[in-house]
């Protein structure tokens, strides 16, 4: 049989149950970059058009899926595989954490190994045997009051822990942002804030002006705002001194009317 030359990590399936778990491993499989599957002895026979409805259009995992009768046939390629599994064996292994696991596949991968990920079945996990034929144990720190992992999610973060190997940062469409304003403009908000801050008596007393100016600049430096942001926080600080001055102007007002009345009380 022919095998895939993905220079990602393989995923090999020992005998997998259910044709939907095999599905939801295709579709984490396309979530994070991995195309390469191999099943080995999957109990209801391959393929299955279960799996197919349950990878929600992640299809090309399956569509090369390839299924093998052992998997020492499965891994015959691979340089180095290793086994995920929950249970302590009495083979002397290497035990590592998923992000280890991915920490080595990548290192491997580096220089041109072909590597592999090797699941046991849904509910006994993987024979002692097969384990033998890996060169680490892969177990996940979960609860130990509750183990137990479904089949796709073992994958997903094993395969989570690789796809950060390759790009630790976000998707390109969550990075693009504007620019940060140039400092003309920030300048220029500084200049308008503290104005109106001089003119509501905020900095009490004199003294202290220098170091809470230069307290209020750090804090808005950080916010490493857009040109949009200051002219929104410039249009703020306008909108408040302006109501300010309306209050002003009715206490004023009102001020006067009552020392008018006063005036013609005395008359």
């Amino acid at each position: 049989m022919t095998l895939s030359s993905s220079t990602a990590p393989t995923i090999i399936l020992s005998a997998p149950q259910l044709a939907e778990n095999i599905g939801a491993v295709a579709r984490v499989m396309a979530n994070f970059g991995l195309e390469d599957l191999r099943l080995v002895n999957p109990r209801d026979g391959w393929p299955q058009e279960r799996a197919w409805a349950s990878a929600s259009g992640a299809d090309w995992p399956l569509n090369g899926a390839q299924v093998f009768g052992s998997v020492a046939e499965a891994v015959a390629d691979l340089k180095a595989v290793l086994a995920t599994t929950a249970r302590p064996r009495e083979l002397q292994l290497p035990v590592i954490t998923p992000r280890e696991a991915a920490a080595d596949l990548a290192s491997r991968v580096a220089v041109g190994q072909k590597v592999g990920l090797l699941f046991g079945a849904e509910r006994a996990g993987l024979e002692t045997a097969d384990v033998a034929l890996c060169q680490a144990v892969v177990t996940i720190p979960v609860d130990p009051r509750f183990h137990s992992l479904n089949l796709a999610q073992a994958v997903a973060l094993t395969a989570y822990e690789w796809r950060l190997t390759q790009d630790a940062g976000p998707p390109p469409r969550f990075r693009d942002a504007p620019p940060p304003a140039d400092q003309s403009a920030m300048m220029g908000l500084y200049g308008h804030l503290e104005s109106e801050l001089d003119a509501a008596g905020f900095f009490h007393p004199p003294e202290k002006r220098p170091s809470m100016i230069q307290n209020l600049r750090s804090a808005l430096g950080r916010a490493n705002f857009s040109d949009q942001e200051v002219r929104t926080f410039r249009g703020v600080v306008t909108a408040l001194s302006r109501g300010r001055g309306r209050v002003l102007d009715k206490l004023a007002r009102q001020k006067a009317e009552r020392e008018a009345g006063g005036d013609l009380e005395g008359a």
